[in-house]
């Protein structure tokens, strides 16, 4: 058999070169999919799933918020932490918790004074961390403004103000205080899950339109008003009304209402769709951990800030009842949770995913922040039994 020449052997390709081509095609087609989607590029996807819940921010664009122009300076009466707190049925030390549960920031205000003040690493300190959820009870702060100033009222229909939203039949009902109690019916699930990243709630933190998205979105799954589910884009359309009706971005609006009158003393961002986008307004205010105490102390001190009322009482007393069960046991109202045993207290807090707490015990006339880097199920019943037992301490 007489041997091939080079010109008749067959060429043999290499295999990493075919490799990396079809990593390069695979990636090209990410690139096409998600933009044809209105959703991040894989690269953002992968650079999500490895960053610290706390840290997101960076991966966004955003739009600032001024610090406050008058800071107004927290009084401090710093004291050990609490030696042991329950925990799980037990007690425990109080940092074993705070590193079991990934806390980055804690902070304790009683009487309007810190008393504790605890951070995973000097840092964590003057960093601005996201606050997920948290931000859903901030633009309740907002609303109430509008209501008390008659430019919203909780039986406006979404679609008076948003009538592009319009879909017809009961969808074209659901009103302001169905979205302020989660009780909109629009059928986008909570989940987080990492293996469903274009559904429910996961899909609004990686769309880069919001507007499309949720006019993709107009199903629903019961009534408006018939029954409460906790629902993110309820908080999603409730942050467009508030942007229409004040003619200017959701931050702005949060800065020139809340933000400067607080004494922020520092700035503060909200993650947008896309770049000159709207305000992911269900969650993705980031904020350092001093300034999301003011906001516990404008709660507990019934809206005002130094003699000053930012939010009527009629809303602080619609924020502190009650009204709806949005997840088994966990009452709810205007964006604000009130956990299991509240009767005792009446305590209630502002609670995003991943360990962000903004509790607020008027009985003990404390507040406790605690940000935190935990996962999707963050064990915040025990952690709510923590924050009691630290505002027992408060005399």
């Amino acid at each position: 058999m007489g041997m091939s020449t080079a010109a008749s052997r067959p060429r043999r390709r290499k295999p990493g070169l075919v490799a990396a081509a079809a990593v390069l095609l695979v990636i090209a087609a990410g690139f096409v999919f998600t933009a044809a989607i209105d959703m991040k590029n894989p690269v953002f996807l992968v650079r999500f799933l490895f960053t610290p819940r706390s840290e997101v921010e960076a991966l966004y664009d955003t739009r600032m918020i001024a610090a406050s122009t008058k800071p107004r300076p927290i009084p401090e009466q710093l004291r050990p932490l609490a030696a042991t707190v329950p925990w799980k049925g037990n007690k425990a030390d109080i940092l074993s918790v705070l590193r079991e549960t990934r806390t980055n920031a804690f902070l304790v205000m009683c009487r309007g004074t810190l008393v504790n003040e605890w951070y995973s690493e000097p840092g964590k300190k003057t960093a601005r961390e996201s606050s997920w959820s948290i931000a859903k009870s901030v633009l309740s702060l907002l609303v109430g403004q509008l209501i008390a100033e008659g430019k919203l009222s909780e039986d406006t229909k979404l679609v008076a103000v948003l009538p592009e939203f319009a879909a017809g039949g009961k969808f074209d009902e659901i009103t302001v205080r169905d979205l302020l109690d989660m009780k909109s019916g629009i059928d986008v699930t909570e989940d987080y899950a990492e293996y469903k990243p274009f559904t429910g709630v996961a899909g609004m933190q990686i769309t880069t339109d919001l507007r499309a998205y949720v006019m993709k979105h107009r199903t629903l799954a019961f009534a408006p008003g018939s029954r409460s589910a906790y629902r993110s884009i309820d908080a999603q359309y409730l942050s467009m009304m508030v942007a229409r009706i004040e003619g200017e971005p959701l931050a702005k609006v949060l800065e020139r209402r809340l933000w400067g009158p607080l004494g922020a003393q520092d700035e503060a961002s909200w993650n947008l769709d896309h770049a000159g986008g709207i305000e992911r307004g269900f969650g993705n205010l980031n904020a350092t951990p001093r300034d999301f105490a003011k906001l516990g102390l404008l709660a507990l001190a019934g809206g005002k800030v130094g003699g000053r009322t930012l939010v009527s009482p009629a809303w602080m007393a619609r924020i502190t009842t009650p009204v709806a069960e949005a997840e088994p046991g966990w009452m709810y109202a205007a964006l604000w949770w009130h956990p299991p045993g509240h009767e005792k207290n009446g305590d209630y807090s502002a609670i995003g995913v991943y360990g962000q707490y903004v509790y607020v015990n008027p009985a003990r006339y404390t507040v406790v922040v605690k940000l935190s880097d935990y996962g999707s199920q963050q064990d915040e019943a025990e952690t709510i039994d923590v924050f009691r037992a630290v505002a027992e301490e408060c005399r």
